[in-house]
């Protein structure tokens, strides 16, 4: 395939074996851990947890990843679309509340494929928000939640932290298009069936870039539309530098979280620093897959 699914459009030819392109992945789905994930926000977990399907590669190149192994690495199983058919639904043979796709966006025609027969559960689309519309366009009718991260509002810091100088507006416009595909959210016994959560890391020294896009989401969406998620638990990665080697402040903390009242924020969740443990990042040990 020549490979234009992500904003780079890089017209990589991937091969079913041959990994390519930006995201250096072949067209077949390579994956690194399957499981029942007891650590996603509320509404997506559940009491029983989200079946999380860890995919390899990535097409943002984020300095403070906690998933380098499988976003850089490589680290990963190859899989044909139907033992990815079978992956969704073993998890849901074990419970799962929804499929979660994590990092999904090289594997979107292989995965459109799996999907091709609904499932009985919500498929949740776990991604870095760096999204081609045309892409999500191919997905409508397959993906009932949006898990989309807004990660800067300016393109400098973007540029700066993940490799896409283009991030804002291209963010923005697929966030626009998957509320258009999913309407406003929709909660049953405290479980997310339908709709988009816009999750925001807070980083270390970045309080007004976090500002900017609680701005952005406050000017765009009324209440009942989204969920927004707030998420201080960065970790500083070895070789970190600068403020990226340091954790977000308890000030910092504060100061997002009383922006975001003050904006009429309500409908959503805010993740504290005490989240930031080494359980809540998975082991990629191929389980599952």
């Amino acid at each position: 395939m020549i490979c234009r699914l992500c904003p780079r459009q890089c017209g990589a030819l991937r091969t079913e074996t041959e990994g390519r392109g930006f995201c250096a992945m072949p067209s077949l789905p390579v994956a690194a851990r399957a499981m029942l994930h007891q650590w996603e926000e509320p509404c997506i977990s559940g009491s029983r947890g989200s079946g999380a399907v860890f995919f390899s590669g990535c097409v943002l190149r984020c300095v403070f990843c906690q998933n380098g192994a499988i976003s850089r690495g490589g680290l990963g199983k190859q899989i044909d679309v139907p033992r990815l058919r079978e992956i969704f639904r073993e998890l849901i043979g074990q419970g799962a509340h929804n499929i979660n796709l994590v990092s999904p966006t090289p594997f979107a025609h292989a995965i459109r494929e799996a999907l091709a027969e609904p499932l009985p559960v919500p498929v949740v689309w776990n991604t870095g928000g760096y999204e081609r519309v045309e892409t999500l366009r191919s997905l409508e009718g397959l993906v009932q939640v949006w898990l989309p991260d807004l990660k800067y509002a300016g393109n400098a810091l973007a540029a700066r932290y993940s490799g896409a100088g283009d991030y804002f507006e291209t963010a923005a416009a697929a966030i626009l298009e998957m509320y258009r595909q999913s309407g406003d959210y929709v909660l049953e016994d405290g479980l997310l069936k339908r709709g988009v959560v816009i999750r925001h890391l807070l980083l270390p020294g970045a309080l007004d870039n976090a500002k900017a896009v609680m701005d952005w989401v406050a000017d765009t969406f009324r209440p009942g539309q989204v969920l927004f998620s707030l998420m201080a638990q960065y970790t500083p990665q070895p070789g970190a530098e600068g403020l990226l080697s340091r954790r977000v402040t308890g000030a910092e903390y504060r100061a997002a979280l009383a922006y975001l009242e003050n904006l009429g924020i309500t409908d959503g969740y805010c993740q504290d620093a005490a989240s930031a443990r080494a359980e809540y990042t998975p082991l990629f040990d191929l389980q599952g897959i």
